[in-house]
């Protein structure tokens, strides 16, 4: 009975989950009904997420004794992060040339927004106009550079800011306990979100797009299962796969629940201590990848990027294009938000680069939208994998500091 009562929050979520999606099929369109139960529940998390990431990444930072130290942490993190990146898009492509995709569909007609030049597309992308919109969550990134400066200063302040940083401390303890109680209604929320989904989309979520979806979802599955455990090695050896799987299930349950990268943050920082991350490392890393370590992106962004190419009789092979392809991923893993469904902004700047017609805009944005669960979860949980491997790889006096 123990060790039943470790996995109450487990079981009751799986319960949850089942029974919502139980739901969905037996009421069809009247699912409608259970539609804003699931979305209060996603809403009141993600609204309390914002200062959470706040709080964590700047308190986080305050508390580190040398400037350093926070220097190896983010240097060792940027290597892990790209690492990953390209070696999901690189293998994904290996994956696309054993598996070629052939996709023989007649494009609709669609308007491509103004993106702006470079200079406007990066200003957008690193900072806002006004303050009041660094609380948005469609301005993740510039909110985090935000925090992060927020940390500095207060780590700068020495002991002028003493109290500022037991504000920012506290501030942290008191989200962690917020979040624990909102993840309480996990069950009920995400088995009403769930239902929704169920009732609404059904099996004709694949439709035309299979083949490529095949492709995303039997790949992904492998990257999820054998990559993150090939890393969780790396981190730890044979002990070290085994407390990443323990421990990564909540977190997997709360992606695909929630849709969202943002949203798992919470799940994600409880489990990576489990994992034996020093709050000091998890702290940084788990908000930051969330925004900008997205190995499932960079698996659908090249799947995507064949589909069209495909489309359009183009050859999907050369190393120019490769190489192209590769560089683009990075950026797609960073500009897209870490919320459901968020933006098609990569989806653009693909059609730049490569000067499609307006045509392939909505194969991809449907191709982006039906692999959004995976790409959640692969996501959110690489988050977790990374963080292990980051720790591995620090001086023991940089990851235990704060």
């Amino acid at each position: 009975m123990g060790h039943i009562r470790n996995y109450n929050h487990i079981i009751l979520l799986l319960s949850g989950i089942i029974g919502g999606s139980i739901a969905g099929l037996l009421l069809g369109k009247h699912v409608m009904y259970l539609k804003p139960v699931g979305d209060i529940f996603l809403n009141v998390l993600i609204t309390a997420v914002i200062p959470m990431v706040f709080f964590a990444i700047a308190s986080a930072i305050a508390h580190i004794e040398a400037g350093q130290r926070l220097g190896r942490v983010l240097g060792v993190m940027s290597l892990v992060f790209l690492s990953t990146l390209l070696i999901a898009a690189f293998l994904t492509i290996v994956t696309l040339w054993i598996f070629p995709v052939h996709q023989p569909v007649k494009l609709m007609h669609a308007d491509v927004q103004d993106i702006g030049s470079y200079g406007d597309q990066l200003t957008r992308l690193l900072s806002v106009t006004e303050f009041y919109q660094l609380l948005s969550r469609q301005n993740m990134l510039p909110f985090i550079i935000f925090s992060v400066l927020i940390g500095l200063a207060a780590l700068r302040s020495g002991e002028r800011g003493a109290a500022f940083r037991r504000f920012l401390y506290s501030g942290n303890e008191v989200m962690k306990d917020l979040l624990h109680l909102i993840m309480k209604a996990a069950p009920v929320g995400l088995g009403a979100y769930f239902a929704y989904q169920v009732g609404t989309v059904g099996p004709e979520l694949f439709g035309t797009y299979a083949q490529s979806l095949g492709v995303y979802y039997g790949f992904g599955t492998v990257y999820f299962i054998v990559g993150f455990s090939a890393y969780a090695f790396i981190a730890g050896g044979v002990h070290g796969i085994k407390i990443f799987w323990r421990n990564n299930i909540i977190p997997t349950l709360t992606a695909v629940g929630t849709g969202s990268s943002i949203a798992t943050i919470p799940a994600n920082l409880e489990a990576v201590q489990k994992m034996g991350v020093p709050p000091a490392v998890g702290n940084v890393v788990i908000p930051l990848g969330a925004t900008l370590h997205k190995d499932g992106s960079s698996i659908s962004s090249i799947i995507k990027m064949a589909v069209v190419f495909a489309m359009f009789g183009k050859g999907f092979n050369d190393p120019q294009t490769i190489l192209t392809a590769l560089g683009i991923t990075v950026i797609v893993s960073i500009v897209e938000g870490g919320i459901p469904n968020g933006g098609y902004i990569g989806e653009m700047l693909v059609m730049s680069v490569y000067a499609f017609p307006v045509e392939a805009l909505p194969p991809l944005m449907i191709i982006g939208t039906l692999v959004d669960p995976l790409a959640t979860i692969l996501n959110a949980t690489g988050d977790n994998v990374a963080a292990m491997v980051i720790t591995r790889f620090l001086p023991k006096q940089a990851a235990a500091a704060g």
